[in-house]
């Protein structure tokens, strides 16, 4: 089984990729969706997190993520802490992942990790793809979700690898930036070389 990593800064289209390979069968592991679980009432990290952070739980044992975000913003020390809780989970829901997908004799698996390069996630994979798009592209996309500052972006964007790094090290780049139709063909060139 071959193991691609999916990568790409905020707002350069990698949920859209991941979503075109579900459409392509190909199974996908959503790192992002696996801490929104984590967090969730009942989640395997919510009650560490309420602890280490006072003040984000939820009524319903839940922990309230925008409250979280503003707790870590701009605190590395604070989101240092977070990280320590989610990452050893996160990791561990992507071994069950992969253990699953083996054992169901999929041909390829992939990872959908927002800090792939920056937690050395790239070591456990075949191949990593990077969806890119251009800068002004970028910052427009991310400036219209609800709640994000320029400060927030330019914080986010402080915690990740360079776009010219992680571009550098990728072995396929998709543009995201150029329409749907060429952002599939990309993803299925990639599927056709490592499937």
């Amino acid at each position: 089984m071959k193991i691609l990593g999916l990568t790409g800064s905020l707002g350069m289209g990698k949920s859209t990729a991941a979503g075109m390979f579900r459409t392509m069968r190909v199974p996908v592991f959503d790192a992002d969706a696996a801490v929104h679980t984590m967090l969730a009432p009942g989640g395997s990290a919510a009650a560490l997190v309420a602890q280490a952070f006072p003040g984000v739980a939820q009524a319903n044992g839940g922990i309230d993520r925008r409250a979280l975000g503003a707790r870590v913003f701009g605190d590395r020390a604070a989101l240092a802490r977070l990280e320590a809780i989610l990452h050893p989970r996160v990791a561990a829901a992507e071994r069950r992942f992969v253990q699953r997908a083996r054992a169901a004799r999929r041909r390829l698996v992939v990872l959908d990790v927002p800090l792939l390069y920056e937690s050395h996630g790239d070591r456990r994979c075949d191949a990593v793809v990077v969806v890119w798009a251009p800068a002004y592209l970028q910052r427009a996309r991310v400036l219209k979700r609800p709640g994000m500052t320029p400060e927030r972006f330019a914080f986010i964007r402080s915690q990740q690898t360079s776009e010219r790094e992680k571009r550098r090290r990728a072995d396929f780049l998709v543009p995201s930036g150029l329409g749907r139709a060429t952002t599939w063909r990309g993803l299925a060139r990639v599927v056709r070389a490592r499937g």
